[in-house]
């Protein structure tokens, strides 16, 4: 028999049973705040391990319920980050200095991180800016520190060797934009209507809102039963961007810093973080910066509207490792009229930086030695493959 009918919605909501739906909410988004509470420590090697069965990080620990494997990824990078600052300050002898630098104490406020000798050293200053994201100063990628290694996701091989080579280091941290508070039971009420409506019509349109409130509440306690607290974004002041915070650390720090001779090294974001730097203050960069190590940056001199005495001196003195499958240090050609590009060895973004890591320090020392015995600007890392490519 053929039965033909239409069920309406109000009709199927009525047959699902949501309190048996409701029992395949997510655990609760409780992690812990350690990374032994995870179960999880850095073997000799720098690799995360877990502490009883010596597995690597698992990402799926529990099946089907992605967001809070993520939340809980989430937490354990947040772990990461405090432990990378730890390293820097007890592996690397780096100090916190908190900025704005006149900053009052209830004033939201963020830090960076140098060596004692960042501000004195007369010979060289080495600069490190990470990419955009949940990286904090010290990071290249949080994935790579947590699936990898330390060494290939944190900066601390840079400044290892930095130091062992006589610079002074300045570790910027460009995401650290603002803090973030609860808000209040006042500031999460929306603004009730302060307008000469008629009494009539405010009550209909409460209702309204009222109606639509809890029907959004209902259905969002169903997708997300675990409603997150509603916090406020507090920006600090003259650091709410990335690009402002490179601006700020370098009138208050670098261009203030003893250094004859400065050098950047700033992966993704922070290339384009470096271009507006120079655009902002074009005559102090090139008379302070000897050379700039870029890794895959996404900077773009178009967009940005770098001029061409910056594109011209960018051509000089930067170089950008980007993601390539041809060997390190192999040009690679560019649409862009700015500085020339090389492969970094590895076609992973987030690998860029430790890739190219040999060949940065031996472009810097090739651009130092330049400078010392001629006080010509040294010769572009495009024009020395193609003369290494002629012998």
């Amino acid at each position: 028999m053929n039965c033909n009918f239409v069920v309406s919605k109000a009709d199927l909501l009525s047959r699902i049973d949501l309190d048996e739906l409701m029992k395949k909410d997510e655990p609760p988004l409780e992690f812990p705040d350690t990374l032994e509470g995870f179960e999880y420590a850095f073997n000799e090697k720098g690799q995360l391990r877990h502490i009883k069965s010596g597995e690597p990080f698992i990402f799926n620990y529990r099946e089907d319920l992605h967001r809070w494997n993520q939340k809980r990824y989430e937490a354990l990078g947040e772990i990461i980050t405090k432990y990378v600052y730890e390293l820097l300050e007890e592996e690397c002898h780096l100090k916190k200095v908190y900025i704005p630098v006149d900053t009052a104490e209830s004033e939201p406020r963020s830090f960076i991180f140098m060596s004692e000798d960042a501000m004195t050293n007369p010979d060289k200053l080495m600069v490190l800016i990470h990419g955009s994201g949940v990286v904090r100063a010290g990071q290249w990628a949080r994935r790579l520190i947590i699936n990898e290694d330390l060494d290939s996701g944190t900066q601390i091989p840079y400044i290892k060797r930095a130091i062992e080579e006589g610079y002074g280091v300045i570790v910027l941290n460009p995401n650290e934009n603002y803090i973030e508070v609860e808000k209040t039971k006042a500031q999460a009420q929306p603004s009730s209507d302060s307008s000469d409506e008629p009494a009539e019509k405010r009550e209909r349109k409460d209702k309204i809102q009222k109606d639509t409130k809890k029907r959004r509440d209902f259905y969002e306690k169903y997708r997300n039963p675990q409603k997150e607290k509603e916090t406020l974004q507090l920006y600090i002041r003259e650091n709410g961007s990335p690009e402002e915070h490179a601006i700020y650390v370098w009138d208050h720090f670098i261009f203030r810093s003893a250094a004859e001779s400065v050098f950047f090294v700033a992966h993704s974001y922070g290339g384009l973080a470096f271009v507006e730097l120079m655009i902002q203050r074009e005559a102090e960069v090139k008379n302070k910066v000897t050379a700039v190590a870029l890794t895959d940056s996404v900077h773009n001199v178009w967009h940005q509207e770098a001029g061409k005495t910056i594109r011209e001196w960018m051509r000089e003195n930067c170089c950008n490792w980007v993601s390539s499958s041809e060997p390190v240090d192999t040009s690679v050609e560019s649409m862009l009229p700015d500085c020339p590009r090389v492969s970094a060895g590895t076609e992973r973004h987030e690998l860029t930086s430790w890739k190219s890591f040999p060949s940065i320090f031996r472009f810097f020392g090739e651009a130092l030695e330049a400078k010392r015995s001629s006080g010509k600007a040294a010769p572009t890392r495009r024009s020395q493959r193609i003369r290494y490519e002629e012998l």
